[in-house]
């Protein structure tokens, strides 16, 4: 089966169950966990920020970051198909109190800075105020696209002028850097935090990683505890995200093999598959004449998985367990699946 579901469906190589088998470790909740010390320096050096803290999972870093950076009952800006808003289960909501105001986001996801001014609300006797912008890059539902670095500084300008924080969820920042060709701390360097994941693309068994100041880090220890996140001798499994870092420097490869699979599977006809930004490839059925669950029932019994995203649209996601014979292999079920 080639499963395309997903970037998170990787298996951990020989040697990331070496790295997990022979770590260090200590009680993480003392700060004595030399793995997940040395991953959170060096997560921290890879997005240029001061300091890191290891999450079990992105949307605990996402929470952590709604819950620091806010006060109870303020708004946060978030974008209307961002992870944060679809796929959380109204977190801001429950973890932070936070009441949220989206914006459309358009083709890229990042809000103009006019967006920006124009969903802020000033904090007074009848209003909450605005206490965040949340900002997703790659976004996920726009079929993995990348903001530009100017977008997201003009944003962040904007949010900064207003006194607003700003938080990116960069559950695939680094695919976002790599099909932008920019260092991932200057894409980064006009927000406040980060979240990446090391278990997205990166090929971790889990965990992932939020970044920012000295402080925020603190803070975000303190919360990570309250939401039961303290782990202890957590190297074990630290230490394959630690050699995850070093896949970012592969990520290309993905984004080149979802070029080819979006082009072969555009190429058959009846399925529309734009040429992505990095390694996810949204299709459209319409013109097939099947709903996304009809042809991934078909494509299931032809050996390759995929992601309905839509009544009409199926999400395909190029990792490191996919090779180019996996990709031409699915083009041609996909191919079968369409005849059948």
């Amino acid at each position: 089966m080639i499963d395309l579901r997903s970037d998170t469906v990787t298996k951990p190589g020989d040697e990331m169950r070496r790295a997990a088998a022979e770590a260090a470790v200590g009680d993480d909740v003392y700060g004595e966990d030399p793995t997940v010390n040395e991953l959170e320096a060096a997560a921290a050096d890879a997005v240029g920020k001061d300091a890191a803290l290891y999450v079990p999972s992105g949307t605990m870093g996402n929470q952590i970051a709604a819950r620091v950076h806010t006060d109870r009952g303020q708004e946060a800006l978030v974008e209307r198909e961002s992870h944060v808003y679809r796929y959380e289960l109204g977190g801001f909501a429950q973890h932070a109190e936070l009441q949220v105001r989206t914006y459309d986001g358009g083709a890229d996801g990042c809000p103009t800075p006019e967006q920006v001014r124009e969903g802020f609300v000033e904090e007074s006797l009848h209003r909450p105020g605005t206490g965040l912008l949340c900002l997703e890059n790659t976004h996920n539902v726009n079929g993995g696209v990348a903001a530009p670095s100017e977008d997201v500084a003009a944003a962040a300008e904007a949010a900064h002028d207003l006194d607003v924080p700003v938080h990116v969820d960069g559950a695939r920042v680094f695919n976002a850097a790599t099909a932008l060709d920019v260092d991932p701390a200057d894409l980064l360097a006009p927000v406040d935090s980060v979240m990446f994941c090391l278990s997205k693309g990166l090929g971790a068994p889990v965990g992932s990683m939020l970044a920012g100041t000295e402080s925020f880090v603190e803070d975000a220890r303190r919360v990570r505890k309250l939401l039961g996140g303290g782990m202890r001798q957590a190297g074990i499994v630290a230490a394959p995200g630690l050699v995850a870092l070093g896949n970012r420097d592969r990520l290309h490869v993905d984004h080149e093999r979802a070029e080819r699979l979006a082009a072969g599977l555009d190429a058959l006809g009846d399925l529309s598959a734009p040429e992505p930004d990095t390694n996810i490839v949204l299709v459209d059925t319409t013109a097939a004449g099947l709903t996304a669950a009809e042809l991934l029932d078909r494509c299931e019994d032809e050996g390759v998985q995929g992601s309905e995203f839509g009544e009409y649209t199926v999400r395909f996601c190029t990792h490191l367990d996919v090779d180019d014979e996996d990709v031409e292999a699915a083009v041609d079920a996909v191919e079968r699946a369409l005849s059948r």
